[in-house]
């Protein structure tokens, strides 16, 4: 019975993948269709699908930027599950000038979680503020050509999507929750 089970969601699994160079100039295209993406294929509500923009984002502009050299290319997957969760992932080549592995990228994520660090940086904040908090499952891999894999996945059956959070009419402040 479990087979059956298996393969049902298997056939339910909705997946994209898109491969574009690591040119910043092509993430205008990839934040376009992530919104729309995520508006089409959940409930969230306006705010969540432009969270989920950012942290869609935030991943491909660090492939671009650590992970992949010029001319080089990074992948990004999305997959759904109606009703269940979204799932994003973001492979970089393992040729760019910052390359860290997955372990590292994933102690400097604990590291920045805490506030107080965070203070004096002007930069790096985006996987522990943005991606972290905004993600039920957030997990970095080696692949075998040098490269890093991000996974990060979102449940879909929590209320608080169909919700837009009062912010008190503040532009100007970022409520995590």
């Amino acid at each position: 019975m479990e087979n059956n089970s298996e393969e049902k969601n298997k056939e339910q699994i909705t997946e994209i993948t898109i491969v574009m160079p690591t040119q910043a100039y092509f993430m205008s295209g990839i934040r376009d269709f992530t919104l729309n993406l995520i508006k089409n294929m959940t409930d969230f509500s306006e705010q969540w699908a432009y969270r989920f923009q950012s942290i869609v984002d935030e991943l491909c502009n660090n492939a671009i930027e650590h992970g992949s050299r010029q001319g080089e290319s990074i992948k990004i997957i999305f997959q759904s599950i109606k009703s269940e969760y979204i799932q994003i992932i973001v492979e970089d080549s393992g040729t760019g000038p910052k390359q860290l592995k997955a372990e590292e990228i994933m102690k400097l994520v604990e590291e920045r979680k805490d506030q107080k660090l965070l203070n004096g940086l002007i930069r790096g904040r985006g996987l522990p503020k943005i991606v972290a908090e905004w993600t039920d499952e957030l997990e970095f891999s080696n692949l075998e050509n040098g490269g890093v894999r991000v996974r990060v996945k979102k449940f879909l059956n929590d209320p608080i999507f169909q919700k837009n959070i009062n912010l008190n009419n503040n532009p100007t402040h970022i409520i995590l929750n």
